[in-house]
């Protein structure tokens, strides 16, 4: 099937997913739910092969994590379609109201956006929670991840597919590209006659050629140079176990943190203890001339330019000493990609100057990085992490990924 009779397929889906009610959206999300775990062996073996292949390919030990479903995986994405189908649905808000002097009700109501394409890398997690996402918003989706996951994705596909149409509805509902050709991912991005809205997931490299090719809407997410800046206020514990988590309990995410910046006053206090245990996690660092010259090790190599504006997504963390927040600030403004920033201190005024001159989609106080996530804000789980500021910003959840139109309530009013 070539990629224009997917969309028209795909178009033509979404009119009767509009159609359907909440509870009937809601069983269908609870079959699939069941499904992941009466077939997980199936899912696992598929990912086995797509584990073999990236090994073969010598892919890097973090890329394989994000590629990697584990029984334990699998009922993580069982529960977030559960938890999907048991939030509100996004179609029964009604987000603003009021009467005009006229007479004349004016009602805002959320409505689908109805297909929407999604282009994303390697982990095939994505594929669950985007699928359970969209159908929820009562959005049809066409999917085209990775080749490096093509095994375990076509897998997923296909058990959604038959489970939608052994209920009676229409499978084409959500759509797998399996074919991982350049060409085809181009064309997909000029399907704008069919497909509403695009969302890319993945790397900087991904997220540019969509934004530059495509001619459908693109909603920017994902990049994440995130810094962590420790001010002369912080409190050294909590300051340590917060960079820890951020950059080590799972490195091969965009919400872990890449840059640590530190007040030169409290450097000599947190940085040898910090080191030691970050080398000992095997975290390679890269410091400044500062950093090294405090912390004389041979597996501290000097950073350079290109480290900060880097996103690692790996065991490796670039360390800067700056003079003071203001520094930071000027830093992070220069090299953040707008995803997640933090800072660890105890004074008031620092914290509220950081909060208030950072503009990025998460800004943190006192707490780590990894929480930039849709399951973790109580979303159920995320569509993709928006960077830019129109129209969602931050962990997208499915109010995000629906539209609006007014509904005009009259009673024979005419416009003089």
């Amino acid at each position: 099937m070539n990629i224009i009779e997917i969309c028209e397929n795909s178009k033509k889906s979404s009119k009767d997913l509009a159609k359907l009610k909440s509870f009937e959206k809601n069983n269908i999300l609870k079959a699939c739910s069941q499904v992941l775990l009466q077939q997980k062996s199936l899912i696992i073996n598929a990912n086995k092969l797509d584990i073999e292949n990236a090994k073969k390919n010598n892919m890097k030990d973090s890329l394989i994590d994000r590629l990697l479903l584990d029984e334990n995986r699998i009922k993580s994405m069982a529960n977030g379609i559960l938890q999907i189908a048991d939030l509100d649905d996004p179609l029964d808000e009604y987000i603003d109201t009021k009467i005009l002097p006229n007479g004349l009700k004016v009602a805002k109501k959320r409505v689908a956006i109805g297909l929407i394409g999604i282009i994303y890398e390697a982990r095939p997690n994505v594929t669950s929670d985007a699928f359970a996402m969209c159908f929820k918003a009562s959005s049809s989706v066409i999917l085209k991840g990775g080749k490096e996951a093509l095994n375990s994705n076509k897998a997923i596909v296909d058990l959604f597919r038959k489970t939608i149409k052994d209920l009676g509805y229409n499978e084409n509902m959500v759509t797998l590209i399996e074919d991982t050709n350049r060409e085809t991912t181009k064309k997909l991005m000029k399907m704008n006659k069919y497909i509403d809205l695009l969302i890319p997931r993945g790397g900087s490299g991904l997220i540019k050629a969509v934004i530059e090719n495509s001619t459908i809407p693109v909603i920017e997410t994902g990049v994440g140079n995130c810094h962590i800046f420790v001010d002369e206020f912080a409190n050294i514990d909590k300051a340590i176990n917060i960079i820890l988590n951020a950059k080590i309990q799972r490195p091969s995410v965009c919400n872990s943190m890449e840059t640590l910046l530190i007040h030169k006053n409290i450097v000599n206090l947190i940085l040898p203890e910090l080191i030691e245990k970050l080398l000992n996690n095997n975290v390679e660092i890269r410091g400044d001339e500062t950093v090294l010259s405090i912390v004389n090790n041979k597996n501290i190599t000097l950073a350079t330019e290109q480290d900060w504006a880097e996103e690692f997504l790996d065991y490796i963390l670039a360390i800067k000493c700056v003079e003071n927040i203001q520094e930071a600030i000027e830093h992070i403004q220069k090299y953040s990609t707008g995803h997640s920033e933090a800072i660890i201190t105890e004074n008031y005024s620092n914290y509220n100057k950081f909060v208030d001159e950072i503009d990025s989609a998460v800004v943190y106080v006192n707490a780590s990085t990894r929480f930039t996530d849709g399951e973790q804000f109580g979303f159920g789980a995320e569509i993709g992490i928006s960077t830019q500021k129109l129209h969602a910003r931050g962990p997208m959840g499915i109010k995000e990924i629906t539209s609006y139109k007014y509904i005009i309530l009259g009673d024979g009013q005419i416009r003089e």
